[in-house]
C-alpha cells in the first residue's frame, strides 16, 4: 500500500485514540483563526487529491468554519403572521447540508477562484469545519492542463452557488431511477412545469 492508503485507513477510524486526539487539538487550533482562512496545505492530501487537488502553481485550500444547528426562521419575536400549518419557528431545517453552505461562502469572498470541491476535516459541539479546494482559471499552469482547464470555461463561474458541486448536487435530489422521474431535467421545478404547460403550437 502507498502512504496516501494508509492515511485512507486512518481517516477511517475516527474513533481511535490518535485521531480524537488530533482531532481536537486542531478544533482548538481552528478555532483560534478566522472564519474563513487560506491552509498553507491541505490538511488531508489523500482526500484532496482524490477531489482533483494537485500540489501545484494555481490550486488553493481555504479553511472554513461554519455554525452548526438548524436555521430558526426570522420573524419578529416569533410571529409568522400565517396559518398555524406555517407557524414554525424553531426547528426548521435549511435544504441545503453545511458543507454546502461553507463552498458558497469561500466562494463569495474568493471571487477570481473556481470552486473545485470540499471536504470534511473537523467538528465540535459548535462548528463544523471544512477545506475547500479552489482552482486559479487564469493561471498558465492550469489552462495548459488538460485534466482541469474544464473549469476555465465561463460556464463554470460560481458553480457552489449553482449547486453544481458534488455537495450542492447532493441536496438537489437527483439521481437515476424511477424513484426519480420528477427530477428529470435537473429540476424538479422544471419538470413539473414542462409536463404541466400547454404548448399549441400555430396553425400556417
Amino acid at each position: 500500500m502507498g502512504a496516501y492508503k494508509y492515511l485512507e485507513e486512518l481517516w477511517k477510524k475516527k474513533q481511535s485514540d490518535v485521531l480524537r486526539f488530533l482531532l481536537r487539538v486542531r478544533c482548538w487550533q481552528y478555532r483560534q483563526l478566522s472564519s474563513i482562512h487560506r491552509a498553507p496545505r491541505p490538511t488531508r492530501p489523500d482526500k484532496a487529491r482524490r477531489l482533483g487537488y494537485k500540489a501545484k502553481q494555481g490550486f488553493v485550500i481555504y479553511r472554513v468554519r461554519i455554525r452548526r444547528g438548524g436555521r430558526k426562521r426570522k420573524v419578529p419575536k416569533g410571529a409568522t403572521m400565517g396559518k398555524p400549518a406555517n407557524m414554525g419557528v424553531n426547528q426548521l431545517k435549511f435544504q441545503r447540508s453545511l458543507q454546502s453552505v461553507a463552498e458558497e461562502r469561500v466562494g463569495r469572498q474568493c471571487g477570481n477562484l473556481r470552486v473545485l470541491n470540499s471536504y470534511w476535516v473537523g467538528q465540535d459541539s459548535v462548528y463544523k469545519f471544512f477545506e475547500v479546494v479552489l482552482v486559479d482559471p487564469f493561471h498558465k499552469a492550469v489552462r495548459r492542463d488538460a485534466q482541469i482547464n474544464w473549469i476555465c470555461r465561463p460556464v463554470h463561474k460560481h458553480r457552489e452557488l449553482r449547486g453544481l458541486t458534488s455537495a450542492g448536487r447532493k441536496n438537489r435530489g437527483m439521481n437515476k431511477g424511477h424513484l426519480y422521474n420528477k427530477v428529470k431535467g435537473s429540476s424538479r421545478y422544471g419538470s413539473w412545469l414542462r409536463r404541466n404547460i400547454v404548448k399549441l403550437r400555430r396553425y400556417r
